[in-house]
């Protein structure tokens, strides 16, 4: 048996322990030992962030799709084929990301793409990739979505939902003093827009608005000192890897406000990093609670997490099995010698597809897929609970 080629191209280093679970499932999903000798093999390209500031994410992501795949193919693949999954590390890079996207669109036995992470790599991948599907983006910027492109099938729903569902919870509970802290760039402007007409909506004026330099930026002290003095009931947290960071800021500087974060803040590393100053934190939720066995799906995924080694549960793990599980819909439905073009018919012919706690509909000019939204607290043992 020759060597199994590496999942990521990799500049930087990841945590040890994850990589070495990324390898056990890699060879469950078409590299290493074959489980299908003779089978076709069903190629999905995707590239995100696995050694910068999104790897936690990136690497959630990757392991929930793997476990699912991995089963899948150890129940006998689709048809007889076996699903291949070949990752390419962006580095959370919009260029990277479309060069990687360009790579994978010249090889004509990639049949698709798999979550792209981030708003500005998304755009990328959509510049370049337009003759195949593009499915499970890991970003909710509305605008993207307004771009219309026909190949691109969203699973998760938009910051617009998710920023909607904070402000109404907080309402809910009589809070009418509430803060927004963005980074300044294109996701934080779709989350100030989605922010200024949630609270116009609730009727309650905004307490103050702060912004970091950027996504990647760790430079959060200001926006937090802003939020410290201002002293909202409620700040909304619209970052990612360095929500962390943020937090801590704003403790340190005195303030006791509420935390509501965005789903794209709500990993198992950040949580893991943040410790006992976790506790309390919300977040509204794009897919249920990984822990909450009450769904199907959540179930489903356990158990598939727990055959590849894995019992580390996230939020983005359980998205990435689930964008997993509707590209495996697409390829089902695609024929017996699925093409880019017959994965993008049967993906669009999806309609109430229940995964056992969320459903998932397409059509001919619908491209987003679900409407969950749900908020969670972090609880006892690090746990997001809804």
């Amino acid at each position: 048996m020759t060597e199994a080629p590496r999942f990521f191209e990799r500049q930087g280093s990841t945590r040890r322990s994850a990589l070495r679970r990324v390898a056990v499932a890699a060879a469950g999903i078409g590299w290493g030992m074959p489980l299908f000798a003779a089978a076709r093999t069903l190629k999905i390209g995707c590239t995100l962030d696995s050694s910068s500031v999104e790897k936690a994410n990136g690497m959630g992501l990757t392991l929930g799709a793997m476990a699912y795949f991995t089963a899948l193919n150890k129940s006998g693949g689709i048809g007889g084929s076996r699903i291949e999954l070949a990752l390419a590390d962006d580095q959370f890079k919009p260029d990277v990301a479309k060069a990687n996207a360009l790579a994978f669109g010249a090889d004509h036995n990639v049949l698709a793409m798999l979550q792209p992470l981030g708003t500005r790599q998304t755009a990328a991948v959509m510049d370049a990739v337009q003759d195949m599907a593009v499915v499970g983006p890991n970003t909710g910027t509305v605008g993207l979505r307004k771009k219309g492109a026909t190949n691109v099938f969203w699973v998760r729903a938009n910051y617009d939902q998710e920023v909607e569902k904070l402000v109404a919870t907080a309402t809910t509970l009589g809070i009418s003093h509430i803060g927004l802290v963005h980074p300044n760039d294109p996701l934080g402007q779709s989350l100030l827009a989605a922010f200024k007409a949630a609270v116009a909506k609730f009727q309650v004026q905004p307490a103050v608005i702060a912004t970091t330099p950027g996504t990647t930026s760790p430079d959060v002290d200001p926006a937090a000192q802003a939020i410290a003095k201002a002293a909202p009931q409620v700040v909304i947290m619209g970052l990612a890897g360095t929500a962390p960071n943020f937090v801590r800021a704003l403790r340190a500087a005195g303030g006791t406000s509420t935390v509501y974060g965005l789903s794209i803040g709500a990993s198992a590393t950040n949580i893991k990093e943040l410790g006992d100053a976790s506790r309390g934190l919300g977040f509204s939720i794009v897919v249920p609670s990984p822990f909450a066995s009450k769904y199907e799906i959540v179930r489903r995924y356990q158990a598939d997490m727990q055959a590849a080694g894995n019992t580390e549960y996230s939020l983005p793990s359980l998205e990435g099995y689930i964008n997993a599980r509707v590209l495996a819909e697409g390829l089902r439905h695609a024929g017996a010698n699925p093409t880019r073009e017959s994965v993008m018919s049967a993906l669009e012919g999806i309609d109430g597809l229940d995964l056992g706690g969320l459903r998932i509909s397409y059509g001919k000019t619908r491209r987003e897929g679900s409407n969950f939204v749900d908020v969670a607290v972090v609880g006892a043992n690090q746990r997001l609970m809804s």
